[in-house]
C-alpha cells in the first residue's frame, strides 16, 4: 500500500529537504502550506504519518498531540527539534508522538531513521488491514489444487509459468470453480507475496460508489467526502489487485480503468495529481467477454490489456478424477472445523459424489462435504448423508452415475450450422443448451425457482429471466 506522509515544518527549505529524502513510489508526500500555530490545517490533510516542527506544537504540544492522534486515520505523529532536550523529548513520547527526530542530522542519517519509523507504521497499517480483510499473506497455494486430471494438470503447469510475472492475468470459468481462491494462491507464491491481496467484487460495489472505491478520493470532492480516502488500487499497492466479476464494471469506468493500466498511475477523485501505482492485476468473470464486446458491454482496448494471460479454469465435470482428493481434503478440513469424528465416506458415496454434474462446481462440493459432516451420525458419510439430487446416484435403483456432460445439443446438428456465420452458430447452440438444460432442472425440481437456481450456480432472477426468454414456466413442471 501506499504510505500518506504529511509534512507540516516551519521553514520550507527544510520541507523540500524532506520531500526530496521521503519520496518514493510507495510513499506519498503532502506538504501543508503555513501551518499555525494551532495546526489548524493539519486535519485538512488525511495521513498515515505526520511530521511535525516542534515549534508548531508551542506550549500547547500535548494538547496538540492528542488531538492530531484523534483525526480520522489516527495518524503517528513524529516531532522535529533543532535542539536536543531529554525532559522534553520525554514529555512528546509520554504524550504518544512516535518517534522525536533531531533535524539537523546529516540527509543519510536523517533520511534512514524517518524510513525506518514509516516502516514500523507501514507494517503496523498493514497488520490493521490484515485483520479487516486485506492482508499481506494468503492461506491459498497452488498445492491446495487437485492435479490427478489431464486437465488439471496441463492447466496448473501453465499457472506455474506465469506466477512470478507482472502480466495482467485474466481468470475466466463457470461461478464456483475457484477463481478467487486461484488468485489468491498466485499471489501467495509470487514475487509479490510479501504485498497486499486486495480482492473486490465489481457486482456488490453500487455503480455511483465505483469510481471512489477504484480510486479514491479527496476530502469534499462529493457530497458526503467527510474526508479523504484511499482507493482499493493505493491498498494493493506492491501487491495484487484482483477486480471479481469484471464484466460487471460500469462502461465509463472501463474507460478510466484502462488509463490506470496503461498509465500505472491513478488520480483520486477531485484531484488533479497523479498517484504511481505498482500493482498486478488479475480480473475474473464466468461470462463469455468475446461476446460481451460483440454486444457493446465490454471495451475490448481494456479486453487486450486485462487478457495478456487467459486462464481458463475448468469446471469440475471436466475433471471427475479429481474429486476423491477434492473430498478428502475438505473432510478433514470440516472434521476439525466441526470437530465431528468421520472417518471417510463409503465406496457408494464416493461413486455419487463422482458421478454427480456439479453445476455449481467446486463451490457446490465445498458445501455438500460441510453438510455431510454436519449430519452423518455415524463415521462413515454414506449416500443417506448426501443431499437426494447426489445420493441417488449412489443407490442401486438410481443405476449408472451419469457420462460428463458431452455430445451434441438437443435440435442442433453441425450440418445445420456449417451454413452460418459462427456467432450466429454460437448462439443458437447456447439458446438450445439452455433450453434443454433448465428443461431438465426444472422437471428434476418440479418446478421449485429455489432449488433450480441452487442447482444452476445462479441468482432466482436470473432463472426467472432465463425462463422467459425460453417460453418456460415453472407451473409446467408441477404435478
Amino acid at each position: 500500500m501506499i504510505l500518506r506522509v504529511a509534512l507540516a515544518v516551519h521553514r520550507r527549505p527544510l520541507a523540500r529537504r524532506l520531500e526530496r529524502l521521503l519520496t518514493t513510489p510507495s510513499v506519498l508526500v503532502t506538504t501543508v502550506e503555513r501551518p499555525g500555530k494551532e495546526l489548524d490545517r493539519l486535519d485538512l490533510e488525511e495521513c498515515d504519518v505526520a511530521i511535525v516542527s516542534r515549534e508548531h506544537l508551542g506550549e500547547r504540544s500535548l494538547a496538540i498531540l492528542a488531538r492530531l492522534r484523534a483525526l480520522p486515520e489516527r495518524p503517528e505523529v513524529v516531532v522535529l527539534v533543532g535542539d536536543e532536550d531529554a525532559e522534553d523529548r520525554a514529555r512528546l513520547l509520554a504524550a504518544g508522538c512516535l518517534a522525536v527526530v533531531n533535524s539537523t542530522l546529516p540527509d543519510e542519517a536523517l533520511r534512514d531513521a524517518l524510513k525506518a519509523l514509516l516502516a514500523r507504521s507501514r507494517a503496523a497499517l498493514e497488520k490493521q488491514l490484515g485483520e479487516s480483510g486485506i492482508a499481506p499473506e494468503s492461506r491459498s497455494s497452488l498445492g491446495d489444487f487437485a492435479t490427478r486430471s489431464p486437465a488439471m494438470r496441463q492447466f496448473m503447469a501453465t499457472v506455474r509459468r506465469v506466477v512470478d510475472a507482472d502480466s495482467s492475468l485474466l481468470l475466466t470459468g463457470e461461478t464456483g470453480v475457484g477463481k478467487e481462491w486461484l488468485a489468491r494462491a498466485i499471489h501467495a507464491e509470487g514475487r509479490r507475496s510479501a504485498g497486499p491481496f486486495v480482492a473486490v467484487n465489481c457486482a456488490a460495489v453500487p455503480e455511483s460508489l465505483m469510481e471512489s472505491e477504484l480510486f479514491g478520493h479527496e476530502k469534499g470532492s462529493f457530497t458526503g467526502a467527510s474526508h479523504a480516502r484511499r482507493g482499493w488500487f493505493e491498498l494493493a499497492h506492491r501487491g495484487v489487485l484482483f477486480l471479481d466479476e469484471i464484466a460487471d464494471l460500469p462502461h465509463h469506468l472501463q474507460v478510466k480503468l484502462l488509463r490506470v493500466v496503461q498509465e500505472r498511475a491513478i488520480q483520486r477523485v477531485g484531484s488533479e495529481r497523479l498517484i504511481p501505482i505498482d500493482v498486478r492485476l488479475v480480473a475474473a468473470t464466468n461470462r463469455n467477454l468475446e461476446d460481451e464486446m460483440a454486444a457493446g458491454r465490454f471495451r475490448s482496448d481494456l479486453y487486450y490489456r486485462l487478457s495478456v494471460v487467459t486462464l481458463l479454469v475448468p469446471p469440475l465435470r471436466d475433471r471427475r478424477e479429481d474429486i476423491p482428493a477434492l473430498v478428502e481434503s475438505y473432510m478433514a478440513h470440516y472434521r476439525a472445523v466441526l470437530g465431528r469424528p468421520v472417518d471417510g465416506v463409503s465406496p457408494e458415496a464416493m461413486a455419487a459424489l463422482a458421478g454427480y454434474a456439479w453445476p455449481g462446481n467446486v463451490r457446490e462440493l465445498i458445501n455438500t462435504v460441510e453438510r455431510a459432516v454436519l449430519l452423518t451420525t455415524g463415521s462413515i458419510v454414506g449416500v443417506e448423508d448426501l443431499p437426494h439430487r447426489i445420493g441417488r446416484l449412489g443407490r442401486p435403483e438410481g443405476g449408472s452415475p451419469p457420462a460428463p456432460v458431452a455430445g451434441p445439443v438437443p435440435g442442433v446438428t453441425l450440418e445445420s450450422l456449417l451454413g452460418k456465420p459462427i456467432r450466429s452458430a454460437r448462439r443458437e447452440v447456447i439458446d438450445a443448451f439452455e433450453r434443454a438444460y433448465l428443461n431438465a432442472q426444472l422437471r428434476t425440481t418440479r418446478g421449485r425457482i429455489g432449488e433450480t437456481a441452487g442447482l444452476a450456480g445462479i441468482k432466482e432472477r436470473s432463472l426467472f429471466d432465463l425462463m422467459r426468454r425460453h417460453g418456460l414456466k415453472k407451473g409446467d413442471y408441477r404435478g
